[in-house]
Formats: C-alpha cells, sequence, structure tokens
C-alpha cells in the first residue's frame, strides 16, 4: 500500500466533531488492507479529541487531514490559533477539561505542534 490521503472540509461547529469522527471512519473503511477495529477506534478518538479541542480553543474553525502510510495513520488538525496546546492537570469538580491533550499523547506514536501562519498545525502519528 502508498499512501493515501484525504482533507476534510473546513469545519466550524460543535457538530463537526461528529462530522470529523464520520469522515475517519470513512477514510478508514476504505483502506486496504484494512485496519483492525481497536485501532480505527483510537484513531477516531484521536481525531475526536484533537478536532474539539482546535473547535475550542483555536477560533471556532478547524481543518482536518488525514493521512494512511503503510504502518501508520496520520491527523492533522489546522486552527488559526498559534498557541500550542499543553499538559495540564486534569479539572476533576469544575469540569473544565485537561484530559484530552495527555490521552492523545499516550495513544499516539509522537505528536508535533507546528506554527505557520495564521495559525498552528497539530499531529499525531498512530500505529496502523
Amino acid at each position: 500500500m502508498d499512501t493515501m490521503s484525504v482533507n476534510v472540509a473546513t469545519l466550524r461547529s460543535a457538530t463537526s466533531a461528529a462530522g470529523a469522527r464520520e469522515s475517519a471512519r470513512d477514510f478508514l473503511d476504505g483502506l486496504v488492507p484494512a485496519i483492525a477495529a481497536e485501532t480505527a477506534d483510537t484513531v477516531v478518538l484521536v481525531v475526536s479529541e484533537l478536532v474539539t479541542n482546535a473547535l475550542r480553543h483555536g477560533g471556532g474553525t478547524c481543518t482536518l487531514g488525514l493521512t494512511a502510510h503503510p504502518d501508520s495513520i496520520e491527523t492533522a488538525v489546522h486552527d488559526r490559533s498559534p498557541q500550542a496546546p499543553r499538559m495540564r492537570t486534569p479539572d476533576l469538580n469544575d469540569g473544565t477539561g485537561g484530559f484530552g491533550w495527555p490521552m492523545v499523547n499516550r495513544l499516539a506514536r509522537a505528536t508535533a505542534v507546528t506554527r505557520q501562519a495564521g495559525g498552528k498545525t497539530v499531529s499525531a502519528l498512530l500505529a496502523r
């Protein structure tokens, strides 16, 4: 299998996280050879977290890109904020979050934040 990529349209609302999950599932379902269901669930979870964080903290819009490599799946979410995600103590009482970025870092082989004109791209590389 060679590399396969898809760019999903710009996402704009909280319902876009659901759309991003659906787009990720569609992309993963089209891969040959197929990936394990558990792997697909992990990729979709990471997509959901990155898109949700981008919508919440990155200016309300983002773009999702997915690339399948022979041994990995890359997710890339671009938003308009220059602020990188940060590790913080999860809030167990007030519901202000802090769980997503640590989880993405545990699930991914590698994560990267690339600042560029007009914002940043947060990428996660997951085992295929």
